[in-house]
């Protein structure tokens, strides 16, 4: 790993904002060296008291008096520049983190799903926050300091050189000494591995603590503890042996180089009195041998800063790597040219299809040769056992994923040939896990269609069978999800997805379990919307309660990813087949009593 390239490579982040970090940079120059007037100042002042020690009448008052004022007038002015570099840092930052965000957010909406899936809520939300947030510091605060730091420290050394170098390079070598020790961590595969690792435990902590918060209905009832919770407690103790590995690898390194560079003016009392014992009576290299002693103490600061800004790079340019992982993930391809389709048949050609597994490049089988059409204005049920590969047939019909084998289509269409913005067009979908924004139900209603008016959002409210409730929130339509306490059951959330693809009115609609988190009065409610949503269109419906299908044109029987019975309900159950045991079973649950004679 070159830490070069990866410092260029925050570079290449700066480009959109070069002149106003440019005008940061000068300014954060022009501070530097007038910080270092006071120095010049104090070393002319002592000049002159030394020269006339003896003889203080001699004394130049004006000269003391404009070294004075020199010296206070250069700090003004550096604390004026320091804020103008700082002000024009700062602006460049909030541009360049507006800008990261919006392209990440961009980005991350157009690559394939299969990335969501692979990449967990919490790693993705540590990258577009905690990442990008490092690389403002960078940025707005490290930029100008790295400035500051480097420029300080070689302006005052070159000076020191001017006045005697014999001195100056005994200062410089432990300087030396100092960064080599520093520097070493990362000058191997060790150091660099155990920041990686670092980072990677930060992002599994996050993503197993949302998972710990959001299962915290569960947790309250099962009273499960954060210890008994064991991907979190796992996670956080990764993280405390990373950290603790980590401090093991730093602690000798920058222990001895904290040591060197408070300890500098050490290095020179010894050579500057060996040297002044062969220029006994050398008032000149008196004067010299005082200055150092005053500006070598002040070299120390910058040279901390240093290290405290090498030990942040780290972090900052693993974040970096990180967000550029996010760029680096392909995006689904668009038609140049996206075709129409003149029908809405959905025919599913020997697809096959596997997920690529996290963490490696295996994949795992999924669906084999799966091979059907859904008329136009027809419902095609997909059922089945668990893990069939059901929601996948749905998922890869929205381009979820493309598919590795076969051609799905759309009015004979493929649908890598229609663009995405044209298939959500074509298609509507309820999920059984509905996720409803931080907005008004209005809102959440209108994402079917923006362009609806609010009489439209309530015809389809009505129609979905929800429009009482809503009525019943205290603000009404205008009433925000999750604030003051508002959340919906799992029902009324489905129905509000019902309202949001009645509104949307696409020809084609997937329904995958959408009565599944419903009680018996909200699944009848449910029914009478989606009785409304799905006339005239053509509807791949998914469900394991079998009756709400039994009306369906086609039933597919999939199991281990294949399409293993076809036809329609009585055709099935004249078959004897798997959907007929699935039918009794299903008979058998739903007249299962507790206590009763049927077990």
């Amino acid at each position: 790993m070159n830490t070069t390239s990866e410092v260029s490579g925050l570079m290449e982040v700066t480009k959109k904002r070069k002149g106003l970090l440019i005008t940061a940079s000068i300014f954060s120059i022009l501070s530097s060296l007038l910080q270092i007037v006071p120095f010049i100042g104090v070393y002319k002042i002592v000049e002159e008291l030394l020269i006339h020690a003896r003889e203080p009448s001699g004394l130049d008052r004006d000269l003391l008096m404009y070294w004075g004022f020199v010296s206070f007038g250069a700090l003004i002015a550096g604390l004026i520049a320091l804020y103008i570099g700082g002000m024009c840092s700062h602006i460049a930052a909030f541009n360049i983190l507006y800008q990261l965000r919006v392209k990440l957010a961009y980005h991350v909406a157009k690559v394939p799903m299969g990335y969501h899936t692979r990449t967990a809520t919490g790693e993705l939300k540590k990258i577009i926050e905690v990442s990008v947030e490092k690389i403002e510091k960078f940025i707005a605060h490290q930029l100008p300091d790295l400035v500051s730091a480097i420029v300080i420290p070689l302006v005052l050394l070159c000076y020191l050189f001017w006045l005697d170098y014999r001195m100056a390079l005994v200062l410089l070598v432990p300087m030396i000494i100092g960064f080599w020790l520093q520097s070493s961590i990362f000058r191997n595969e060790r150091g660099r591995q155990a920041y990686r690792d670092f980072q990677h435990a930060i992002e599994e902590m996050n993503s197993t603590g949302v998972e710990y918060v959001r299962g915290m209905p569960a947790v309250k009832v099962f009273g499960i503890t954060a210890d008994s919770f064991l991907t979190f407690k796992q996670a956080v103790t990764r993280y405390r042996d990373i950290s603790l590995r980590i401090t093991d690898l730093c602690k000798t390194s920058y222990g001895m180089f904290f040591i060197i560079i408070i300890s500098l003016v050490t290095f020179i009392v010894p050579i500057g009195i060996l040297l002044s014992s062969g220029n006994a009576g050398n008032q000149s290299f008196a004067i010299t041998f005082i200055l150092f002693l005053i500006i070598t103490p002040s070299l120390s600061a910058p040279l901390l800063k240093l290290m405290y800004l090498g030990s942040g790079m780290r972090e900052i340019v693993e974040g970096q790597n990180r967000i550029k992982a996010v760029f680096a993930e392909s995006v689904v391809e668009e038609p140049l040219t996206p075709l129409v389709p003149d029908t809405y048949e959905v025919a599913f050609r020997q697809v096959s299809f596997a997920y690529e597994q996290k963490d490696s490049k295996a994949f795992k089988p999924v669906l084999q040769e799966v091979d059907f059409v859904a008329k136009a204005g027809e419902m095609t049920a997909l059922v089945g056992p668990s893990g069939g590969g059901k929601s996948t047939i749905a998922n890869l019909l929205l381009r979820f994923w493309d598919v590795q084998q076969g051609e799905i289509t759309i009015g004979g269409v493929p649908i890598q040939e229609m663009g995405t913005e044209k298939l959500m067009e074509t298609v509507s979908f309820v999920f059984q896990d509905v996720h409803l924004f931080y907005d008004t139900i209005e809102e959440n209603i209108r994402m079917g269609n923006t362009a609806a008016s609010r009489d439209d959002v309530i015809a389809a409210a009505r129609t979905a069978c929800c429009h009482e409730f809503i009525e019943k929130l205290d603000e009404g339509y205008d009433t925000k999800i999750g604030e003051g306490g508002t959340y919906l059951s799992g029902g009324e959330a489905q129905r509000i997805a019902i309202a949001r693809a009645l509104l949307k009115d696409a020809p084609i609609l997937v329904l995958d379990e959408a009565t599944a988190y419903a009680d018996a009065e909200n699944e009848h409610k449910i029914q009478q919307g989606l009785a409304q949503l799905v006339q005239g269109k053509t509807v791949l419906i998914i469900a394991h309660r079998l009756t709400t299908i039994r009306a369906a044109e086609q039933i597919l029987v999939i199991r281990q990813g294949t399409i293993v019975e076809r036809g329609t309900h009585d055709q099935l159950r004249e078959a004897d087949g798997l959907y007929e045991k699935m039918w009794q079973a299903h008979i058998h649950a739903a007249s299962w009593k507790l206590g009763g004679a049927k077990q």
